[in-house]
């Protein structure tokens, strides 16, 4: 179905902007699409967290689970969910620029049935609008790691 790249430079810390990104139990607080989100696996967030997350997506609301797949602490995590036949995968890679951060968001997705691989020249239509609600949601993420929290 293919991918979408972001990048945003965040005037904040490495650390913080990575903190941000891992306090799942603040998401709701920072991005304004999510209605709730709640933690599905005890103890420290990390690879195999997984959690349910609410939120709206073109006017309806949606919920999916969500689990953790690989962290690299300090530089980068990966979020993947199926949903509608499909595999999502979104990477937030961190890289340190002077006192700031170079955020590189990737989120591919990949049809897994066969009316997932049916619909994919259809669901090229959604690339755009996606696009844009995940920067809109990138741009929330970064104004809380420039607040500090």
């Amino acid at each position: 179905m293919g991918s979408i790249t972001l990048t945003k430079r965040v005037n904040a810390p490495i650390e913080r902007a990575y903190a941000v990104l891992t306090e799942l139990d603040r998401a709701t607080e920072r991005i304004p699409n999510i209605k709730r989100l709640e933690v599905l696996t005890p103890g420290p967030v990390g690879r195999g967290t997984r959690f349910r997350e609410t939120r709206m997506m073109f006017g309806k609301e949606a919920t999916e689970t969500l689990e953790i797949t690989d962290v690299q602490p300090g530089r980068s995590i990966t979020f993947e969910a199926g949903s509608c036949g499909a595999r999502f995968s979104t990477t937030f890679t961190l890289t340190r620029e002077g006192s700031g951060t170079l955020i590189e968001q990737v989120t591919s997705c990949t049809p897994v049935s066969f009316l997932a691989r049916l619909m994919t020249p259809l669901s090229m239509l959604m690339m755009k609008p996606m696009k844009k609600m995940m920067q809109a949601d990138l741009d929330h993420m970064a104004l809380a790691m420039e607040r500090g929290g």
